[in-house]
């Protein structure tokens, strides 16, 4: 592979279902603010400049979910740090906004973060189920993905992600991507519609999307050899 590859992962699960299709990559984690042993940046702006500042000159750069929202930033922001950005179930705007209706009703996100507030062990299973809705593969997917997450990180970590979910809108910052970049998203990904993923790759510049069809959030583990087979066409083209 011509350059480093770095990924993010997604909100409250960490790096455990990633970890396969990551070392099959031969990538290196790059964790969320406040995951693991990263201290929390709960400025997103903020957050975007700490990885840039991380980042090896034109780096391979993939995010999945609130990952790939932050990989999007940091294209954008620093464009001699990613030389080729991946993103997998990705959106410009988690929630619905004027002009962007393939997103969550924001009462509904207010909701779920009053349950994760409320209690986030048990929200889990609930999330992680309703996101791999559609999936050709949604209970196996799930039980994969439950046995693989990473312990919960402290409530102020997932309260600070899910802000940003809220406030999140990067429909003007997407046109400022440079780097070669490939979507990855289910066909029938409930959380983040398919009509969000075909609106941002009109935004980039140099965007293709790849379709999985029968497949819901997190395509990485439902359907492994496809994702990998198409993530590496996309870094040797």
């Amino acid at each position: 592979m011509s350059s480093p590859l770095f990924f993010l992962p997604g909100w409250c699960l960490g790096r455990g279902p990633l970890n396969a299709a990551v070392d099959a990559l031969n990538g290196t984690f790059f964790d969320l603010p406040g995951y693991r042993d990263m201290p929390l940046i709960d400025n997103f702006a903020a957050a975007t400049a700490d990885v840039a500042s991380r980042l090896p000159e034109n780096a391979t750069l993939c995010g999945w979910s609130i990952g790939a929202q932050l990989a999007l930033a940091v294209a954008a922001h620093a464009p001699e740090k990613v030389g080729k950005l991946v993103l997998v179930a990705g959106t410009a705007s988690f929630v619905q906004r004027d002009g962007w209706p393939d997103a969550m009703a924001p009462a509904t996100l207010a909701d779920f973060t009053a349950a994760v507030a409320a209690d986030a062990a048990a929200m889990l299973p609930r999330f992680v189920g309703g996101f791999n809705r559609g999936d050709a593969r949604a209970k196996e997917v799930t039980r994969e993905l439950l046995a693989l997450a990473d312990p919960l990180p402290p409530e102020a970590v997932l309260a600070s992600g899910l802000r940003w979910l809220r406030e999140l809108d990067l429909r003007n910052t997407a046109p400022q991507v440079q780097a070669p970049t490939l979507l990855i998203h289910g066909g029938a990904d409930p959380l983040m519609p398919l009509g969000a993923a075909q609106a941002l790759a009109a935004l980039i510049p140099n965007a293709r999307l790849e379709i999985f069809a029968d497949c819901a959030h997190a395509p990485f583990l439902s359907r492994p050899a496809d994702f990998l087979a198409c993530v590496r066409q996309f870094l040797h083209d």
